[in-house]
């Protein structure tokens, strides 16, 4: 079974919802291009940080926002996330795009879906059938979050399916559902997100998030203090540097609550915990942007970053 239901009835405040989810987008997606040109400023990364040396436009932006544009498209289809629609989404914007930066078994796994393969398949075989725990779900599941920010049970369904496509393994999962319930919770504190309710929204996050490595950095990343310096929150929780769930997640809740209130600020101090920064980066965006919505991301930047075809 791949959909919720046996409907295609879109929900009464379906336009209400795409918004959201688009917001979550713009947010992922200016956050995963700006990230990704940190990969060359490596050794100059303090200074740059320091002053807010925005880098020279244009900035393009990687897999991290072409999968999670096939999740905005297909809740935009169907409403929810049916697997076997969002597979061929992601396989098809794969084939047009290889260039964009997929992990090498995100190629394999997409290559054979496009060339017939049922992702229910192909999935679970990755890795020598443990399935992948990288952070690929985590990365393009704002939108989720955003979308279905009134219901916290369908957060976690629907991030769920988004993830089991291309990962299988449960860790893989519970970081999509960690960040979408987050990207909820922000959407649905508003203009009231802040720091303040740091500790409100790792509690949240950790009621729905599986047992598993990404939970139990959760919990380390959710008693590590707002103002510690972020070196000393790398060395407790990582930084996206092995590219899995569990040390990637954590990194990122604790970006996200310590600069709930600012999308700016947010970003500068994600990016300086280097690391899989396009995909940290676009992973605070999705969470982060969800509290606001004119203004918060400076018009440099949305002019910055190349268009999205959505």
């Amino acid at each position: 079974m791949t959909s919720m239901n046996n409907t295609t009835e879109l929900p009464v405040d379906h336009t209400e919802r795409m918004a959201r989810a688009r917001l979550a987008l713009e947010g992922l997606s200016i956050g995963d291009a700006f990230g990704q040109q940190f990969f060359s400023l490596y050794a100059n990364i303090d200074q740059i940080v320091a002053e807010r040396g925005v880098p020279a436009a244009p900035w393009y932006w990687t897999d991290d926002t072409a999968m999670a544009i096939s999740i905005v498209e297909e809740l935009g289809c169907s409403g929810e996330v049916d697997q076997d629609g969002l597979a061929k989404r992601f396989a098809a914007r794969h084939a047009a795009e290889p260039h964009r930066g997929y992990g090498g078994m995100a190629h394999r796994i997409l290559m054979a879906i496009d060339s017939g393969a049922s992702w229910s398949d192909v999935s679970p075989k990755a890795f020598d059938g443990q399935g992948s725990m990288g952070n690929g779900g985590a990365m393009r599941v704002g939108p989720v979050g955003a979308y279905f920010a009134d219901d916290y049970d369908a957060v976690v369904e629907n991030a769920r399916r988004s993830a089991e496509v291309t990962h299988a393994h449960p860790d893989g999962q519970a970081g999509a559902i960690a960040i979408a319930v987050a990207a909820a919770f922000v959407s649905r504190a508003g203009a009231n997100a802040g720091p303040e309710m740091a500790e409100e929204m790792f509690a949240t996050v950790l009621e729905r998030t599986p047992d598993g490595l990404t939970r139990t950095g959760i919990v380390r990343a959710a008693e590590l203090s707002l103002d510690f310096d972020v070196s000393t929150v790398i060395h407790a929780v990582g930084n996206g540097s092995q590219i899995v769930s569990y040390d990637t997640v954590p990194f990122t809740l604790w970006c996200a609550a310590r600069h709930m209130g600012s999308y700016e600020d947010a970003l500068w101090t994600t990016v300086l915990g280097l690391g899989d920064v396009d995909t940290t980066a676009a992973i605070v965006g999705g969470i982060v942007i969800n509290g606001r919505s004119e203004g918060a991301i400076p018009q440099e930047w949305i002019e910055s970053r190349e268009a999205l075809p959505i």
